[in-house]
């Protein structure tokens, strides 16, 4: 199982998923945010544009290294890993 967390602001988009231990079966980062989508419909759209690409304001972590492939999300994961998904904010 591959450990997911998500930053904090997310749950205010998708509350169902707060005090929740994450943990998905995938292989891979698009299998992950797949899985999400199961837990949390509506999320995956959040994550990824239309044609599956990370959005700008969204960074994914496999541990401490930021994901290679923001086109296909096809970042290798295995067992154990903590798979970090956050939103970039701004403002003043």
């Amino acid at each position: 199982m591959i450990h997911v967390h998500l930053t904090r602001h997310l749950f205010a988009f998708f509350p169902q998923l707060e005090g929740r231990a994450l943990e998905v079966d995938a292989t891979s980062v698009a299998g992950a945010v797949a899985e999400l989508e199961k837990l949390a419909p509506g999320i995956g759209f959040y994550i990824c544009d239309e044609r599956g690409r990370l959005r700008p304001h969204v960074n994914v972590f496999i541990g401490n290294a930021m994901v290679k492939d923001r086109r296909t999300l096809s970042d290798a994961i295995a067992p154990g890993d903590k798979l970090s998904i956050l939103q970039a904010l701004s403002g003043g």
